[in-house]
């Protein structure tokens, strides 16, 4: 028995294991604000979203370039072994000749193609532009999610350090009890083995601390972890009315989906553009000459100029035109379903964040009542231990009551901002 005993107090004297290991510089830590604005500037989807935005802004000055005539100048120089002879005048040919030309052309009319590549060209513009607040908002929701995650998680640290300090208290007075003969050797053991459980519950509450922190450094583009610094206060319930009176089309998501079935109409009329036939005109001047040649533009040199007016229509292509307009169909169809779909999705996804927003806020006070009463109730069993009116059974079911409710009171919290952020990004702007 007294081996028993001293083990038993050696466990109640013991410390919780630190997880945090010795660091040759301090962690880093960061605001929400700043978490945000890192992600921005390294997340690939972002890139990409950027990326999608120049590209759009290319091809527009593509179409638009498309009714400026098209511009080419081209010199060369050819060298024989020998000099010849000119058989027109008798004289001496130099081996060394040189040629310059200059070419524009011009489309005329090309059935409306250019036109609709125009329209085609702002469209995708627009879903560009719709992309990149859409992917934004998005960016900043996984975010919001990681940070508020980092600081939940280390909230439940010290909720699992609460819980081992509480146990290895309750250990200690079991033991007591025990010495004074007015608790069992069951109590004592049950104690132990309570004590036992939160240890392990702090060490893996640090181990997903770790792993929390670890993940914010990801999002963020920083190599190791990263401590979320959390803010002062709880913000407000946004005004649900004013947001169930918001058009769902001045949605980012539904913006770009609109946008796009916009440039897929516009691409049928590209298509069908080459039932028309083309009109081009185009203007060559070509000087070709022997010796030093005289700049500019080879002045010495006889000159050729040419106009050329052409009209084509291809009558039969293999049947290519008709695969290019069934295609671009099919697309148009895709494209305006999908921007059907995005708007049915984004009014149930409203009416169903606000109604999650609204519970979540309201499970906040309830979890905080329940907090408080769990305290009392631990107070009230603890001192109904100690004079023998309550058993340990009653003490450990108060201690794991308390533990939950204060689980439960950071987990609404952390509802409670996630569906904020949710609904920020579904409406794309900040509540």
């Amino acid at each position: 028995m007294r081996w028993l005993w001293g083990g038993i107090l050696a466990i109640a004297a013991a410390t919780p294991v630190v997880a945090q290991q010795p660091v040759a510089q301090p962690q880093l830590e960061v605001t929400l604000n700043e978490a945000i604005e890192r992600s921005l500037q390294v997340q690939p989807a972002m890139i990409q979203a950027r990326g999608d935005q120049r590209n759009a802004g290319a091809s527009k000055r593509s179409a638009y370039g498309a009714f400026i005539p098209s511009v080419t100048v081209g010199a060369s120089s050819s060298h024989r072994n020998n000099s010849g002879v000119d058989p027109q005048t008798g004289r001496p040919v130099p081996p060394t000749s040189y040629s310059g030309n200059f070419n524009a052309s011009l489309d005329l009319f090309d059935g409306f193609r250019r036109f609709a590549n125009i329209k085609a060209a702002s469209a995708s513009g627009t879903a560009a532009d719709a992309g990149i607040v859409n992917q934004r908002f998005q960016t900043t929701l996984e975010t919001k999610q990681v940070f508020y995650n980092a600081i939940a998680t280390e909230a439940l640290v010290r909720v699992a350090d609460a819980q081992v300090t509480r146990a290895r208290q309750q250990l200690q007075i079991s033991v007591d009890k025990l010495h004074a003969g007015s608790a069992t050797r069951s109590d004592s053991l049950r104690s132990t083995v309570e004590y036992g459980n939160a240890r392990i519950a702090l060490l893996q509450a640090q181990a997903n601390l770790a792993s929390a922190q670890a993940e914010l450094g990801r999002q963020i583009g920083v190599d190791g972890l990263v401590r979320a610094a959390p803010d002062t206060g709880l913000p407000a319930v946004p005004d649900t009315a004013e947001l169930r009176r918001t058009t769902v089309a001045t949605f980012p998501a539904v913006a770009q989906a609109e946008a796009q079935a916009s440039a897929a109409r516009a691409r049928v009329w590209a298509a069908r553009a080459q039932y028309w036939p083309t009109l081009s005109v185009s203007y060559s001047d070509i000087r070709q000459g022997s010796g030093d040649p005289t700049l500019p533009w080879f002045s010495r040199y006889p000159e050729t100029v040419r106009w050329n007016v052409g009209l084509s229509l291809p009558l039969l292509n293999g049947f290519m035109r008709e695969a290019d307009q069934v295609t671009a169909s099919v697309n148009r169809d895709v494209a305006e379903a999908r921007a059907s779909e995005a708007r049915r999705q984004a009014n149930a996804q409203l009416t169903q964040q606000l109604a999650l927003l609204a519970t979540a806020f309201e499970q906040i006070s309830i979890a905080d009542d329940n907090l408080a009463a769990a305290r009392e109730d631990l107070r009230v069993q603890n001192e109904r231990y100690r004079v023998g009116a309550a058993t340990i059974l009653d003490l450990l079911t108060s201690q794991a009551a308390l533990t939950q409710a204060e689980v439960n009171g950071i987990q609404t919290r952390f509802n409670y901002l996630i569906a904020r952020s949710t609904l920020e990004a579904t409406v794309g702007r900040t509540l």
